[in-house]
């Protein structure tokens, strides 16, 4: 699909909105030349004297629809807004769709509502998201649900606290939907020894620096791929390294991604409890055997089952699990059959996910709008039932290329909230990270930015150009002591 920006800078934007309509095609966006007579999509703004003209047109497969309207914007946040408008408006015409979260493109739908709140109050901020931004009533009410969840949280961080992302890049397979950088155990087995060695170093250099700054720690969140992929000796280095690095005094959460059930042993279980992790994932992403073949899952409904239960049995009180909306051959009711089955074990995080589907996943998928419709009907359902049964929204966030632009909600029984969640994903304060593919997110306050510090991809990176991870920690400590080079307040 061919899309002309002519006379403005939302390109970006554009390509995202239309994206929403059509997640399937292939985008190229091309700026300032005049329409051509092939498929696709015009956004324009042509000044008429000391006004502006701002015309869409959209034209496929012989169909057309289009609009035009005056403004006297010169520019910037409003002009963006008003074209994405008439942008949305006819996209929704043309494909008798319309997207629940309106022209949100962004992750953090929450965030927003949190910043609308803060600044215009509760009600304001609702009716911005419905009158302005086009979002549904049911969406924008859960977005105000989730952030108010937060605020107690959010308002127990101080200026000076950070959070600690641990990456482990491996898992037993690859699944169909999965574009993280994680590689198979059959892939990489050779890669580990070196791997975690280096990460333990990492981390080391990292507590140093965070002690230097005087930071104190509040969550730490070991992800990946699945870091239960690791043998029980390396689970305890890496862990032990942690607990040994860091001031874990003001430290109230200490979480794991034990997320394949067919990496869950009692041992790995005894090694997490040993080194203090309070919270792990053990993740269905659905209860059917057939489905999990699908996907790429190397376990089966029993193993979820097996794994969920030896991780109570080792006192894990804190678990987490995850269930994937809109997963190939799944229907709405094959989705509450999954979710009633995960109710049924009573985990005190459930988090829905919205099948993203991924240029860099192996899932090949032909969705159309029937099926984004059944992906949205399983959401619908998950919320009425999670809030009936004593669970609350309490972190939200969206990825590209989902399903019906629709979101991913952690759900908790009240109280039992993922801190780190909540720390990250609303960009409260700074997230040092470790390991491959890990992104450190340095933020303080009274500077008008996050300043990221990238490591490398692969795990192969990792290890190769190691050196060069460890000379960029130095941007933390410059962060924290000249804080006027990264403010963007003057930009």
């Amino acid at each position: 699909m061919l899309i002309l920006t002519i006379n403005h800078e939302f390109r970006y934007e554009v390509e995202n909105l239309t994206r929403v309509f059509f997640p399937h095609e292939k985008i190229q966006v091309i700026e300032g030349i005049q329409p051509s007579e092939n498929d696709g999509l015009e956004a324009l703004i042509i000044r008429e004297g000391c006004w502006q003209r701002y015309a869409v047109s959209v034209h496929i497969g012989g169909r057309n629809e289009k609009a035009h309207r005056l403004n006297d914007f010169s520019g910037g946040k409003d002009a963006e807004l008003f074209l994405c408008t008439l942008l949305f408006e006819v996209l929704c015409r043309f494909t008798g769709y319309q997207p629940p979260w309106g022209l949100l493109t962004g992750v953090r739908p929450a965030k927003l509502m949190g910043t609308l709140r803060e600044q215009f109050g509760d009600q304001k901020a609702r009716e911005y998201f419905i009158k302005t931004l086009r979002v549904s009533p049911e969406k924008t009410e859960l977005a105000m649900q989730v952030s108010r969840n937060q605020d107690s949280v959010a308002a127990s961080s101080h200026a000076r606290c950070f959070s600690l992302y641990l990456s482990v890049p491996f898992c037993p397979s690859r699944c169909s939907y999965c574009s993280f950088v994680s590689h198979s155990i059959a892939q990489a087995k050779k890669l580990i020894p070196d791997y975690v060695a280096l990460l333990c170093e990492e981390l080391r250099a990292t507590a140093k620096i965070a002690s230097a700054l005087g930071l104190s720690l509040r969550s730490v969140y070991m992800g990946g791929g699945t870091p239960t992929t690791l043998s029980e000796s390396q689970l305890d280095e890496v862990l032990g390294t942690v607990r040994a690095s860091f001031d874990f005094s003001e430290c109230t959460e200490f979480t794991v991604e034990a997320g394949r059930p067919d990496t869950v042993t009692p041992g790995k279980l005894a090694v997490l409890r040993h080194n203090g992790v309070e919270r792990i994932s053990i993740n269905p992403q659905t209860f059917h055997d057939d489905i999990l073949c699908r996907i790429g899952r190397k376990h089966t409904c029993e193993d979820t089952l097996r794994a969920y239960d030896a991780a109570v049995r080792a006192g894990f009180s804190q678990i987490n699990m995850d269930l994937i909306a809109g997963l190939p051959t799944d229907t709405p009711e094959g989705f509450m059959q999954s979710l009633e089955k995960t109710d049924s074990l009573s985990p005190s995080n459930i988090t829905v996910h919205t099948l993203a589907l991924k240029r860099s996943s192996e899932l090949v998928s032909q969705e159309d709008y029937h099926e984004q419709t059944n992906t949205a009907a399983m959401l619908d359902a998950a919320q009425q039932v999670l809030t009936e049964r004593g669970y609350i929204p309490y972190y939200m966030y969206r990825q590209s290329r989902s399903i019906g632009n629709l979101e991913n909600v952690g759900w908790a029984k009240k109280g039992a909230e993922c801190i780190y969640n909540i720390f990250m994903m609303e960009e409260i304060h700074t997230v040092l990270s470790c390991g491959a593919g890990a992104v450190t997110k340095c933020r303080q306050d009274g500077v008008n930015n996050i300043e990221r510090i990238f490591n490398f991809k692969y795990p192969y990176e990792y290890i190769d150009r190691f050196s060069q991870i460890l000379a960029r920690k130095d941007k933390i400590l410059d962060f924290y002591e000249n804080p006027e080079k990264y403010d963007k307040t003057a930009d």
